[in-house]
């Protein structure tokens, strides 16, 4: 018979011991999800080879019946270049090292070989070959300014791709995607060169635009084998307890805080009662590379200033008395022969930005065509409250992982552009009077490549109109590259969108492989009757939809709702 200090605590466990226990359990999931993963993973390799074997009639496409041979073959056959890729990664592997994830690193690292050639290249001799010509001249700074953002992509995956790919997948795909993006966006801004300089600048980057996306594609297919995005989500959380590594715990909820102002490092104040009377002033104290939330306060006024923050500087919190009040204002632009990347009022580089209460514009006006306020290629980057204010191309979402709630962003012509992973939410936009003859389109997406991760996403905005738009053509986008991807999730539109919905780019249609849809919106202009009948255009189920919300899409749930902005994880 038990005594009645047997039954002490019966029906309750420990809360420590009962942490110990789930973690154990946790592990064990993990453990076994992983094996299982890999098994399948083994077998995928093999049931690939042997099809590319007989595909081959038996013989491997190098002429030759080597199995190593057929299996790297099996393995580049599910890039956009396999040619590419076999030439590059066969003299580095022999038969005992095939396997598909040190195929992506060494793919990875021959993409980053690659290009550091053409980003010497540039920096010793220019793409310009001494061209007097100061468009072309600022383009080659970009240029530079843009591979030594995408090696540091590169050199990011490369020391984060030794954890377990499944573990950090969705940081590699990220920076592999924006790694093709600034090599794209390095091209771009040679396009009015001369057809000589626009020749040596793709056979300069070719081989590298063509290795990184071989990484990308092979990285995208180890994962749709290894496992589903709920597990990569589950142990990522497992190893980080749900926060990102740059993250402190005291920084939880910060722009909740009732006093964020009065904890700001630095003041801020045109009026000379704060330490600068400039942000650029200030951006100077700004210690490279910290862990540390960096608050920045602006008080109320005009500044006008073109300000950059560099990609050493990381986790930068502006913070201004609302977005009428505190408003940064340049004017550069493409028509008085800045190339459309550097007219950015504020570009950001640095990972973990937010801006809180502020207004970016860009004064040129709508006669200076692309203008842009902002540009982001900020990984990790929030904007909350804020106003973006131009004509053509206010808003830059440049690249990596981006999120703007409860803000104001107007424009004309491709106002919402660029090729980042990113979520518009609860946000107003308004379309406004563009030149005469010109039509508005509200979005232009970069997508260059089927295994990036990218696309815009709006969802539960307001679209309406900034004036009178009675007379002036607006849609809801054009497909700037070839894999285009937007969606309009749940938004109320404006009678003053057109029936159509979307524009071409050039021509009467859109390339087939662009991905354009619509769920759920509502208002006169919400009506997809006689929207444009193009193969890319398509009908979406929920469950489809959800696949662009802030937790799928950009994996918000840990680093927006660490910062304590609102925002809703899901579709409902």
């Amino acid at each position: 018979m038990m005594s009645m200090s047997s039954f002490k605590g019966y029906g309750q466990v420990d809360a420590a011991e009962q942490a110990k226990i789930e973690a154990r359990q946790k592990t064990r999931k993990i453990v076994i999800v992983i094996g299982a993963s890999s098994v399948l993973l083994i077998c995928f390799v093999v049931a690939v080879v042997l099809g590319s074997y007989q595909r081959y009639g038996g013989n491997s496409p190098s002429g030759g019946a080597s199995p190593f041979s057929s299996t790297l073959q099996a393995i580049c056959d599910i890039t956009l270049y396999p040619k590419t890729c076999y030439s590059s990664l066969a003299p580095l592997l022999n038969s005992s090292q095939v396997n598909p994830e040190l195929v992506f690193n060494l793919a990875t690292l021959v993409a980053k070989t690659e290009l550091q050639k053409a980003a010497q290249y540039v920096s010793d001799h220019g793409f310009s070959n001494g061209s007097s010509d100061n468009r072309t001249a600022a383009a080659v700074e970009d240029c530079r300014q843009l591979l030594s953002l995408a090696l540091d992509d590169l050199n990011s995956t490369l020391s984060s791709s030794s954890l377990a790919l499944l573990q950090v997948a969705d940081d590699l795909k990220t920076w592999l995607s924006s790694t093709g993006t600034y090599l794209e966006t390095c091209r771009d801004g040679f396009e009015n060169a001369n057809a000589t300089v626009k020749t040596r600048v793709d056979n300069w980057l070719k081989n590298a635009t063509e290795l990184a996306s071989n990484s990308l594609a092979i990285l995208s297919w180890i994962t749709n084998v290894e496992g589903s995005v709920k597990l990569r989500r589950l142990m990522s959380l497992s190893e980080s307890q749900g926060l990102p590594k740059w993250l402190n715990s005291r920084d939880r909820l910060l722009l909740q805080t009732p006093d964020l102002k009065k904890q700001a490092n630095i003041v801020v104040a045109k009026d000379g009662s704060g330490k600068y009377k400039t942000l650029s002033a200030a951006l100077n104290e700004v210690p490279d590379k910290s862990d540390k939330r960096f608050i920045i306060y602006v008080k109320k006024g005009l500044y006008y200033e073109n300000i950059q923050i560099s990609k050493s500087k990381w986790n930068i919190l502006l913070v201004g008395d609302g977005m009428g009040a505190t408003i940064l204002s340049g004017k550069l632009n493409f028509v008085d022969g800045t190339p459309t990347f550097s007219t950015a009022t504020i570009a950001v580089f640095g990972k973990g930005f937010v801006a809180m209460d502020m207004q970016f514009r860009n004064s040129a006006g709508a006669i200076k065509h692309q203008a842009v306020a902002l540009l982001s290629a900020s990984d990790n980057s929030i904007f909350y409250r804020c106003f973006f204010n131009a004509f053509q191309d206010t808003l830059y979402a440049h690249s990596n992982r981006q999120f703007y709630r409860e803000c104001n962003i107007t424009g004309t012509v491709d106002f919402i552009f660029g090729n980042s992973a990113v979520v518009f939410q609860n946000c107003n936009i308004l379309p406004r009077v563009p030149l005469p003859g010109q039509q508005n389109t509200i979005t232009a997406q970069g997508k260059i490549d089927p295994n990036q991760n990218t696309g815009i996403s709006i969802h539960n905005c307001t679209i309406l109109p900034l004036g009178d738009l009675s007379s002036v053509q607006t849609y809801l986008g054009r497909p700037w590259k070839n894999f285009s991807t937007t969606a309009f999730l749940g938004n109320l539109m404006g009678s003053f969108i057109n029936p159509g919905g979307w524009l071409p780019w050039v021509g009467t249609t859109a390339p087939n492989t662009i991905f354009y849809t619509e769920f759920q919106n509502y208002g006169p202009g919400s009506s997809t009757i006689y929207r444009v009948k193009w193969k890319g255009v398509k009908t979406i189920t929920s469950r489809q939809a959800s696949k662009f919300t802030v937790g799928s899409f950009i994996q918000g749930d840990d680093w927006i709702s660490a910062a304590g902005v609102p925002y809703r994880s899901g579709l409902v």
